[in-house]
């Protein structure tokens, strides 16, 4: 999983889906990571258009590159399915599934579609430090 992690955050993009404007939501906290660590994020979100002073867009359509994305995914595992299925067809390569958002049918398809999926309890909160640093990315708070 750590060479993931290190692919992942080598990434020169990033999106989260699932960001939030509720301050008490996972969404909104992973969103307030990237943004605290300066990396180039976007959040997807259908009903917020700002979040944290930046603009999201309301599908994975709406990424600049979305095959030079990484993308961290805050969503049901229903949700998550259709965003992976969207992911291939836009080039994606590399998810980040935080815990909750996966199902067997999530790392399934993943794996059968050619896409990495960081998941099974792994947390950009709490490994998130670690990978930037492994992928040599300098950030400050």
């Amino acid at each position: 999983m750590e060479a993931a992690i290190k692919t992942f955050f080598s990434s020169p993009r990033f999106a989260v889906i699932g960001a939030s404007t509720d301050t008490g939501k996972y969404g909104y906290k992973v969103f307030s990571w990237y943004v605290s660590h300066s990396l180039p994020v976007t959040g997807v979100n259908p009903k917020a258009p700002v979040i944290l002073e930046r603009q999201t867009v309301s599908t994975l359509d709406g990424l600049e590159s979305p095959s030079e994305t990484s993308i961290s995914i805050i969503t049901p595992p229903a949700i998550t399915l259709k965003t992976l299925e969207k992911a291939k067809e836009l080039g994606i390569k590399i998810v980040w599934c935080q815990p909750g958002s996966e199902s067997d049918d999530v790392l399934n398809y993943a794996k059968e579609n050619g896409i990495t999926c960081i998941a099974n309890g792994a947390c950009v909160l709490v490994d998130g430090e670690s990978g930037l640093k492994n992928a040599g990315r300098d950030w400050k708070l």
